[in-house]
Order: C-alpha cells, then structure tokens, then sequence
C-alpha cells in the first residue's frame, strides 16, 4: 500500500502542477486524480507532471452521481468511458464513492435495487479499461437518525451489494466508518485483497460512544488513538493490499493552513500511524 494524497480533502484548492509538486515535497507516493486538469490537458501532459514530482495516480472519485435524476445519471454515464479512458492512461486503476447509509424514498430492498441497476453499467463501463470501483459504507448511527429507511452500513451489507453489482467491485474501506460501525476485528480479519479496493483512514474524537459520533467530526489519523489504527493497518499490510491509503479528515483547522503545511501536517500524519502499525 502506498500513501496518497487528496488535495481537496484537505482544502488544497491549487491546480494540479502546483498540487502535485505540494504533494512530492510533503513525501506522498501518490496524488489523487484531478478530472478537470486531465480533461483539458490530456493524458500525456498529466503524465509528464506525475513524473515531473515522482508520483504516481491514486483513486479517482466516481464522476457519476449515482443519485441523480434519470437525465443527469445518464449523462454522467455517457461521459465515463472517455474519463475512465484518460484515467487508465495515467495509471488510475480504482475510482471509488460513497453510499448513503438511509433513504427518505426507497424501502432497503428497493433501494439495493436501484443501486444495483445504476452501478452495474457504471463498473461495467469502469472494467472496459481495468479500472475497480470501490463503494464505501457510512458507519454512524446519527447518520441514519431521522431518516425513512437504513440502507447498508456495514462492510458486510457493502459487500453483498458489491458482489450484486459485478466482479470488479470493493469495499473503499475508512477507518472511521469500520470504527463507528463497531470496529469488529473478526469481521476485518475476514476481508482480502480482493475486497478491497480504496482506503482512507482518520481518527475518531475522544470520550464519545458510538452511537454519539457525527460523521462531520473526525480526527487526524492517529491523533487521539480512538480507532485501532495497529489492527487496521496491520490487516491490510498483511493480506498485501495495494492500493492507495488516503486521509479524509474534515478537518476545519487544515484550510486555515498555507497549502505545503496542510500537506506537510497530514503526510506526517500517516507517517504516524504507519509507525504505531510498524510497518
């Protein structure tokens, strides 16, 4: 596995030469996919970016909104190949998105339903150019509070959809939503390679039970040592997943920050729970 950094996740706004070179000098191996620099530029201007700073591509976020109106989702779907297309070009092999853990129209069965048949043609359309898609579960129960319907919240739930939907699917898995959805090691332990395909990891505020975390409110990975960081790290180091390892912390003190120290901060950031999980 190999880290990776998304510049919006933590409020870098820079284009992405400038992000890149960010990335390169905070010591990341990888930068997320930036869709509009690519589109403009082509495949083998990014690529010469990339190699200008050493880095290779991470994830790409899904550029299909898989709940958009019938128009919308079509059009998004129309413009995947092109995007998945530059995508492979520049060495992204995994796009990833995240499900809503509740509905406020559909009942569970026909709400798996409706993502089954939205996110068929998408993974189909992402496996014409050797690309993974990697869905991930929310885990907070105050996520789903107030809300009609759940829908799937757990890796086990995500998986079953997963396997609904076709062969080159995953799990992105967080740290945070393994931890709010009760951090079972058991169920950890069972996962491989295989089923994993993205990951992010942060850290969980301190003196809350789980039925009290609000997704909004994280921490940067290995900053309070809430989320068994060790045990989750050290399961994917030892099934040899990889992928890239992302922080997606919400943070509102990292915007605050100049671009290099927000990169500098979450890089070491992971230096740090790479050295609690020894790898």
């Amino acid at each position: 596995m190999y880290t990776s950094l998304g510049p919006g996740d933590i409020g870098i706004d820079s284009p992405f030469p400038e992000a890149a070179a960010i990335a390169a000098d905070a010591g990341f191996d990888a930068i997320q996919l930036d869709h509009g620099y690519l589109a403009d530029n082509g495949p083998d201007a990014y690529r010469d970016v990339l190699d200008e700073h050493g880095l290779r591509t991470g994830s790409m976020g899904l550029p299909v909104h898989v709940t958009d109106d019938d128009a919308d989702f079509e059009a998004g779907l129309a413009d995947l190949d092109d995007i998945a297309a530059d995508a492979a070009a520049v060495g992204c092999e995994r796009a990833s998105t995240y499900i809503l853990s509740f509905s406020d129209e559909r009942d569970f069965e026909t709400n798996f339903e409706f993502h089954r048949e939205r996110l068929a043609p998408v993974a189909d359309t992402l496996a014409d150019h050797g690309i993974r898609l990697g869905l991930e579960f929310l885990g907070p129960q105050t996520l789903r509070e107030g809300h009609d319907h759940d829908f799937v919240h757990t890796s086990t739930g995500m998986l079953e959809l997963c396997e609904a939907i076709g062969d080159n699917v995953g799990l992105l898995l967080d740290s945070w939503h393994w931890h709010t959805a009760g951090a079972s090691v058991d169920r950890l332990e069972s996962l491989t390679d295989d089923d994993i395909v993205d990951v992010h990891v942060n850290d969980a505020p301190a003196g809350l039970e789980l039925d009290e975390y609000v997704d909004s409110e994280r921490a940067m990975p290995g900053e309070t040592g809430v989320i068994d960081i060790a045990t989750f790290l050290g399961h994917l180091d030892a099934i040899e997943y990889d992928g890239p390892v992302m922080v997606e912390p919400f943070s509102d003190d990292l915007p605050e920050l100049d671009d290099r120290e927000a990169a500098r901060q979450t890089a070491t950031s992971l230096e740090r729970v790479w050295d609690v999980a020894e790898l």
